[in-house]
C-alpha cells in the first residue's frame, strides 16, 4: 500500500469521520468545563494565598504545591478507580473534569498570584487613600490591571488543558483521541489518528499564534 492509501485513507476517512466528530464535541466540551473551572477555582485560590489568614494561606499554598505535582494521569487514575472505593463514584466526564480542574486550578492560582503581586504598592495605597473596600479594591483597580499581564500566561495554560484533555481516554471517555483509537482498530488503518492529530493542530495552532501576538502587544505596550 502507498503512504497515502495507509496513512490518508478517504475511505477510512468517510467512515470513521463522524466518530471523530463526536469525539471532538466531548474534547470541546471537556476543556472548556475544565478551563472555566479552573479559572475560577485559581483566583479564589490564588487570593486566599495572597490576603486571607495564615491556616487558609497555608491551605493554599499545600493545594498548589500538590497538584502541581501530581501527573494528570496519575490524578486520573486515583479520581475514576479510587473514590469508588470511599463512597465516591464519578462518571469518566466528570472524573476526567475534576483531575483537569484541580491541576489547571494549581497553575492559575500562580499565575494569578503573579499578576497580582506584578501591580506597582502604590495602587493598593491610592486605592485604599480613596476609602475603597476591599472587594472594589480588588474588582475595579486590582484585578483589571492583573488580568492584562496574566492573559498570556492564561492562554499558555488553557492550551495545556486542551492538550491534556487526550489523558482523559485512560477513564472510557468518549472524546477524540479515543473515537480515533476505536475507530482505528475496527477499520485497522491509521487514518483515523492522523485525521485526530490534524484536528489537534487545528484546535491548538490559532491559541498558540494568539499567544505570541499577546505577548508581543503587551510587552510593546508595557515598554
Amino acid at each position: 500500500m502507498s503512504f497515502a492509501e495507509t496513512f490518508l485513507n478517504l475511505d477510512v476517512l468517510r467512515n470513521s469521520f463522524p466518530l471523530l466528530l463526536s469525539g471532538l464535541g466531548v474534547t470541546a466540551r471537556l476543556g472548556l468545563v475544565s478551563i472555566a473551572a479552573g479559572l475560577v477555582l485559581g483566583l479564589f485560590v490564588a487570593l486566599a494565598r495572597i490576603y486571607s489568614v495564615q491556616p487558609f494561606r497555608l491551605l493554599a499554598r499545600i493545594y498548589i504545591d500538590i497538584f502541581r505535582s501530581v501527573p494528570l494521569l496519575v490524578l486520573l487514575i486515583v479520581v475514576y478507580y479510587a473514590l469508588p472505593f470511599v463512597g465516591l463514584r464519578l462518571s469518566p466526564f466528570m472524573s476526567a473534569a475534576c483531575a483537569l480542574t484541580l491541576v489547571s486550578g494549581a497553575y492559575a492560582a500562580e499565575i494569578f498570584r503573579a499578576g497580582i503581586e506584578a501591580i506597582p504598592r502604590g495602587q493598593f495605597e491610592a486605592s485604599q487613600a480613596l476609602g475603597l473596600s476591599y472587594r472594589h479594591m480588588m474588582t475595579d483597580v486590582i484585578l483589571p490591571q492583573a488580568i492584562r499581564i496574566v492573559i498570556p500566561p492564561l492562554t499558555n495554560n488553557c492550551i495545556n488543558v486542551i492538550k491534556d484533555t487526550a489523558l482523559a481516554s485512560v477513564v472510557a471517555m468518549p472524546d477524540l483521541l479515543k473515537q480515533a483509537t476505536q475507530a482505528q482498530a475496527l477499520e485497522a488503518n491509521p487514518t483515523p489518528l492522523i485525521v485526530a492529530a490534524l484536528m489537534y493542530v487545528a484546535i491548538l495552532w490559532p491559541l498558540v499564534l494568539l499567544v505570541g501576538r499577546l505577548e508581543r502587544r503587551f510587552r510593546q505596550g508595557g515598554s
